[in-house]
């Protein structure tokens, strides 16, 4: 680090720099296909389905296929995706509880058998549009110790979920299973914990009442592993904690409920987050003068919150400037992406990236573990700014 001040202006300038390297996001299969690898043998016999919403990328979905992976699709476009890259159908479902008619005959027309629900008004749906399909319902969680609680817009209390599969039996549907989503980044084992707690509840209260629910279905929810906390200190989840639960848990339920439970689990994230790379460019590294008298380094990245880093308000990416070397002197600085918005920036919450203090406009900037989402969630052209292309490697086969 320097003592704060950025160099002087006549050594930024780097003519012709901005040509150096076009805009993209970069997945690494390889390491896809590694870290699904090693969630299968830490989940043995569990059914993974891809949480196909954290990386709609056709390349990165058929790797995982070829791997073995199935689908959780949350929309009939999702499905039509899934089925043209040749998904089993056997192993995919409709995730969503939040579900038209029309979507539901629809993914009915297209083979799909197991829908999830979480309300009374969602199973006399399925069972004017879906006839015979299975319905496994999802249980609501605190969503606390995650990034990103989602626990208000779905689920319901232990005891609806009851009435919720005694419906489904009674309209002719096939009450197939439970689910929860303890929330995205998750990093806190307990949570896993309370939700085994309220499987094993609900299962409980449904034996001898008609519904025999054949799996559980854990949801998504496993952290990435890499990457920066808000203090840019590296965060490593207990990922060992947490998969060590999972398997004391489902045996949990096995025990109490049958050896022949199904364990289906979601992950998006964790499989993707840490093996996609932006390669960006630095627009700018200036100091902001404050009326209070004080500064602030402030780095512009051509890249940011609309076409590539819609989560950094809440994520730390770490940065790597492969033009200089790791021990270039450096300055803490702000960081922000092109367009003429404020929230296009980290917020005050993050602390400042450590930035090389010669950092000239044009200088390539890699934003790194930032797979997950970042296709997903970009803007059609937000402040003209376009979504990034999408440059796989590893290749897809394996």
């Amino acid at each position: 680090m320097t003592d704060g001040l950025l160099a002087p202006p006549a050594a930024l300038p780097r003519p012709g720099g901005e040509e150096r390297e076009a805009d993209r996001i970069v997945y690494d299969l390889d390491g896809i296909r590694h870290r699904y690898d090693t969630l299968r043998r830490e989940l043995p016999g569990a059914d993974i389905r891809f949480a196909m919403k954290a990386c709609p990328v056709d390349d990165v979905l058929r790797a995982l296929l070829h791997r073995g992976a199935g689908i959780d699709a949350a929309s009939v476009p999702e499905l039509h995706r899934a089925q043209r890259l040749g998904a089993p159908r056997s192993r995919t479902h409709y995730g969503n509880t939040v579900v038209s008619d029309r979507d539901i005959a629809d993914a009915h027309r297209l083979g799909v058998t197991d829908f999830a629900a979480d309300s009374l008004e969602t199973v006399a749906a399925l069972a004017r549009h879906a006839p015979g399909a299975r319905v496994y319902c999802r249980l609501m969680t605190t969503g606390r110790g995650a990034l990103w609680a989602l626990g208000r817009k779905f689920g319901c209390s232990r005891e609806e979920a009851v009435r919720v599969l005694e419906a489904a039996d009674r309209a002719g549907l096939r009450p197939s299973g439970l689910s929860v989503h303890v929330g995205s980044q998750q990093t806190d084992p307990a949570a896993w914990r309370a939700a085994f707690d309220s499987l094993d509840a609900v299962l409980t209260a449904l034996a001898g009442r008609g519904p025999v629910p054949d799996h559980v279905n854990l949801g998504g929810g496993l952290p990435a592993l890499g990457g920066l906390d808000r203090d840019g200190e590296a965060a490593a989840p207990p990922i060992e904690a947490i998969l060590r639960t999972l398997r004391e848990g489902a045996a949990r339920l096995r025990r109490h409920h049958g050896e022949r439970l199904r364990l289906v689990i979601e992950p998006g994230r964790h499989l993707v987050a840490d093996h996609g790379t932006i390669h960006a460019r630095a627009l700018r590294l200036t100091r902001r003068r404050l009326p209070d008298g004080s500064s602030q380094a402030w780095l512009y990245l051509s890249v940011g919150r609309f076409n590539g880093l819609y989560e950094m308000d809440a994520l730390r990416y770490p940065l790597r400037f492969p033009t200089h070397p790791a021990d270039a002197p450096t300055v803490p600085a702000v960081v922000a992406g092109p367009s003429c918005d404020s929230d296009d920036a980290y917020p005050a919450t993050h602390a400042p990236a450590q930035v090389p203090v010669d950092l000239a406009s044009g200088d390539p900037v890699h934003v790194l573990h930032c797979g997950a989402y970042a296709v997903s969630y970009m803007t059609e052209g937000f402040n003209g700014f376009a979504p990034l292309p999408r440059h796989c490697t590893g290749g897809v086969g394996g």
